[in-house]
């Protein structure tokens, strides 16, 4: 996936802006974007405060390790399924 160039505060900075009464288009020809990619930030992002962003990110990289932890044990009860079923 692409990263993008800029960080999320700025991206709610810019979307403070439009609420603000600055026109779309101003806002991203300021930044060097599409107005598309300005929509997709407002429907992503919108109403977003910069602690409930960073309250964002860490659920998700919790969500990530949990899981890894779930696919982790998921394998070891496969493989132990699989050694218990052979008959010696």
């Amino acid at each position: 996936m692409k990263k993008t160039k800029f960080t999320e505060s700025q991206i709610i900075k810019a979307l403070k802006e439009n609420d603000q009464g600055r026109s779309t288009a101003e806002i991203a020809r300021e930044l060097g974007i599409d107005k598309s990619t300005f929509y997709y930030w407002r429907k992503k992002y919108g109403g977003m405060e910069t602690s409930h962003l960073k309250r964002l990110k860490e659920l998700e990289e919790e969500n990530c390790k949990l899981k890894q932890i779930y696919a982790d044990a998921g394998l070891d009860i496969r493989m132990l399924k699989d050694v218990l079923s052979k008959k010696f």
